[in-house]
């Protein structure tokens, strides 16, 4: 059996409620997400075949790692906290917290290793900062530090990783279902299973691939997009993504200089 990669976007945070919750830094669940983590919990299993459990940095998705996946939690796994899988935007709701705080929060649940500081800097020059080529790179990165922490545990390794809708279309190269008004094709909580397109881990960019169960659950007998569709939409929602960016921007730059004066 191939290594299989569970993707999850997180659960309801408060910043999902209404744009000005945007300004949130970092927010936490609703009820209705820890809800949500609750149902998922209860619907998933294969707990006990899950080998490890991975999660952005982000309170939310932490929340949500720990919660849906409580049985593995219990059994004695941590979450890593996996910084390049953090949300694209640099709105404050998708600024990560600092390691000192993250490490108050949630004590030993978490493995905060690769979470250093500057992590959560999203300037604009940094690592994190959304331009096309940074989010490819890191979601490249992602993908082949998963590959080999599965390499290490063998065919039968299942890694769950809950992150976050934007991130998730530059994770699996896959833009089908994109509503470019919400950001991502993905629902809170949703749950879709992948293996690595080459068996064989020769392939530079770790590409993933929909296991066919997956695909038949949410879409039956759907026929996939062609690249062409693909490109179309990634570019649009790369658009979408930088004028956003820019706006963000200038409302930051106004802000700092009416406290200036």
């Amino acid at each position: 059996m191939a290594p299989i990669i569970h993707l999850v976007r997180h659960a309801q945070g408060y910043h999902n409620l209404n744009q000005e919750n945007q300004q949130l830094p970092d927010p936490e669940l609703t009820p209705l997400g820890k809800t949500q983590c609750e149902e998922l919990r209860k619907r998933f299993n294969a707990h006990d075949k899950i080998t490890h459990l991975v999660a952005s940095p982000l309170r939310r998705t932490l929340y949500t790692c720990l919660l849906s996946f409580d049985p593995v939690v219990k059994s004695g796994k941590k979450v890593i906290a996996l910084p390049d899988a953090q949300e694209i935007s640099t709105l404050p709701c998708d600024i990560g917290s600092d390691p000192s705080k993250l490490k108050e929060e949630f004590g030993e649940l978490v493995d905060l290793h690769l979470v250093h500081e500057g992590w959560n800097d999203k300037s604009r020059g940094s690592k994190y900062y959304p331009t096309p080529s940074n989010l490819e790179a890191r979601s490249r990165a992602a993908r082949l530090w998963l590959r080999d922490l599965v390499s290490k545990a063998g065919d039968d390794a299942q890694v769950v990783l809950v992150t976050h809708g934007g991130i998730l279309h530059f994770l699996t190269q896959d833009w089908d279902g994109v509503k470019l008004e919400r950001g991502t094709g993905w629902e809170n909580t949703e749950l879709r299973s992948y293996e690595f397109k080459d068996p064989t881990g020769q392939d530079p960019d770790a590409s993933l691939k929909e296991t066919q169960p997956s695909w038949r659950r949410r879409r039956g007998s759907a026929i996939p997009l062609t690249e062409t569709e693909q490109m179309q939409i990634r570019q649009a929602f790369q658009t979408q993504l930088d004028e956003e960016t820019k706006k963000h921007e200038r409302s930051r730059a106004d802000t700092e200089e009416a406290v200036v004066e």
